[in-house]
Protein backbone atom coordinates (compact mmCIF):
# COMPACT_ATOMS: atom_id res chain seq x y z
CA UNK A 1 0.00 0.00 0.00
CA UNK A 2 1.57 3.34 -1.24
CA UNK A 3 0.83 6.52 1.09
CA UNK A 4 1.61 9.90 -0.24
CA UNK A 5 3.60 12.16 1.93
CA UNK A 6 2.66 16.28 1.70
CA UNK A 7 5.39 17.55 0.30
CA UNK A 8 4.44 21.20 1.02
CA UNK A 9 1.54 22.55 3.77
CA UNK A 10 -1.19 24.38 2.71
CA UNK A 11 -1.05 28.16 2.76
CA UNK A 12 -4.07 30.42 3.86
CA UNK A 13 -5.91 32.25 1.67
CA UNK A 14 -6.63 35.99 3.08
CA UNK A 15 -9.12 37.59 1.57
CA UNK A 16 -9.57 41.85 2.65
CA UNK A 17 -12.29 44.10 1.47
CA UNK A 18 -10.75 45.37 -1.03
CA UNK A 19 -13.05 47.87 -3.14
CA UNK A 20 -13.22 51.49 -3.62
CA UNK A 21 -17.10 51.98 -1.71
CA UNK A 22 -17.95 52.00 2.11
CA UNK A 23 -18.73 48.50 3.22
CA UNK A 24 -21.90 49.47 4.68
CA UNK A 25 -24.66 52.37 4.41
CA UNK A 26 -24.12 55.47 7.07
CA UNK A 27 -27.35 53.63 8.81
CA UNK A 28 -26.60 49.91 8.80
CA UNK A 29 -26.04 48.73 12.53
CA UNK A 30 -24.26 45.25 12.78
CA UNK A 31 -23.32 45.70 16.27
CA UNK A 32 -25.70 47.37 18.68
CA UNK A 33 -23.78 48.36 21.54
CA UNK A 34 -21.33 50.10 19.04
CA UNK A 35 -24.77 51.92 17.62
CA UNK A 36 -26.39 52.57 21.25
CA UNK A 37 -22.87 53.39 22.84
CA UNK A 38 -22.01 56.09 20.19
CA UNK A 39 -25.73 57.71 20.43
CA UNK A 40 -25.89 57.96 24.36
CA UNK A 41 -22.17 59.02 24.26
CA UNK A 42 -21.10 60.12 20.85
CA UNK A 43 -18.10 61.85 22.46
CA UNK A 44 -16.63 59.34 24.40
CA UNK A 45 -17.05 56.51 21.05
CA UNK A 46 -15.51 59.30 19.01
CA UNK A 47 -12.38 59.79 20.90
CA UNK A 48 -12.19 55.78 20.95
CA UNK A 49 -13.15 55.64 17.48
CA UNK A 50 -10.35 58.72 16.54
CA UNK A 51 -7.71 56.76 18.82
CA UNK A 52 -8.22 53.11 17.10
CA UNK A 53 -7.62 55.23 13.86
CA UNK A 54 -4.12 56.89 14.95
CA UNK A 55 -5.19 60.15 15.74
CA UNK A 56 -5.01 61.71 19.10
CA UNK A 57 -7.95 60.46 21.43
CA UNK A 58 -9.51 64.25 22.28
CA UNK A 59 -9.43 65.18 19.02
CA UNK A 60 -13.25 64.47 18.25
CA UNK A 61 -13.72 67.21 20.95
CA UNK A 62 -13.20 69.88 18.88
CA UNK A 63 -16.10 69.46 17.27
CA UNK A 64 -18.29 71.22 19.39
CA UNK A 65 -17.08 74.48 18.24
CA UNK A 66 -18.24 74.87 14.65
CA UNK A 67 -21.73 74.20 12.33
CA UNK A 68 -20.13 71.64 10.22
CA UNK A 69 -17.84 69.19 12.95
CA UNK A 70 -14.85 69.17 11.43
CA UNK A 71 -13.52 66.33 13.17
CA UNK A 72 -15.61 64.02 11.82
CA UNK A 73 -15.60 65.73 8.50
CA UNK A 74 -11.89 65.13 9.08
CA UNK A 75 -11.86 61.52 10.51
CA UNK A 76 -14.59 60.53 7.27
CA UNK A 77 -11.95 61.79 4.91
CA UNK A 78 -9.08 60.20 6.22
CA UNK A 79 -11.00 57.19 6.00
CA UNK A 80 -11.92 57.17 2.32
CA UNK A 81 -8.39 58.62 1.69
CA UNK A 82 -6.67 55.51 3.47
CA UNK A 83 -8.86 52.96 2.21
CA UNK A 84 -9.44 54.63 -1.57
CA UNK A 85 -12.92 54.87 -1.05
CA UNK A 86 -14.84 57.02 -3.63
CA UNK A 87 -17.70 59.32 -2.14
CA UNK A 88 -17.60 63.34 -2.13
CA UNK A 89 -16.89 66.20 0.23
CA UNK A 90 -20.57 67.02 -0.03
CA UNK A 91 -21.80 63.53 1.44
CA UNK A 92 -18.83 63.78 4.09
CA UNK A 93 -20.26 67.11 4.80
CA UNK A 94 -23.90 65.92 5.47
CA UNK A 95 -23.43 63.21 7.47
CA UNK A 96 -20.50 65.06 9.68
CA UNK A 97 -23.46 67.74 10.25
CA UNK A 98 -26.55 65.59 10.54
CA UNK A 99 -25.44 62.00 11.66
CA UNK A 100 -22.44 62.22 13.70
CA UNK A 101 -22.92 59.32 15.91
CA UNK A 102 -23.92 57.29 12.67
CA UNK A 103 -21.02 58.49 10.81
CA UNK A 104 -18.96 56.99 13.49
CA UNK A 105 -20.15 54.03 13.68
CA UNK A 106 -19.79 53.99 9.88
CA UNK A 107 -16.28 54.48 10.10
CA UNK A 108 -15.48 51.92 13.64
CA UNK A 109 -17.53 49.26 11.08
CA UNK A 110 -15.20 50.18 7.98
CA UNK A 111 -12.41 50.42 10.21
CA UNK A 112 -13.13 46.98 11.36
CA UNK A 113 -14.11 45.57 8.16
CA UNK A 114 -10.69 46.59 6.43
CA UNK A 115 -7.98 46.35 9.26
CA UNK A 116 -9.43 42.77 10.19
CA UNK A 117 -9.47 40.14 7.11
CA UNK A 118 -10.86 37.10 7.20
CA UNK A 119 -8.61 34.19 7.30
CA UNK A 120 -9.69 31.20 5.01
CA UNK A 121 -7.45 27.86 5.64
CA UNK A 122 -7.84 25.34 3.23
CA UNK A 123 -7.75 21.83 4.83
CA UNK A 124 -8.23 19.59 2.06
CA UNK A 125 -5.20 16.82 1.21
CA UNK A 126 -3.69 17.04 -1.90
Amino acid sequence: MAHRMVVQQPKPVIMAAATDQWTTSICECDNVNDCCFSFWCCSCFACITARDHGECLCLPLVDSFGCIPPITLSMRVSMRRTFGIKDTICNDCIYAFCCGPCSYCQIRREMKARLHPVTLINNRAQ
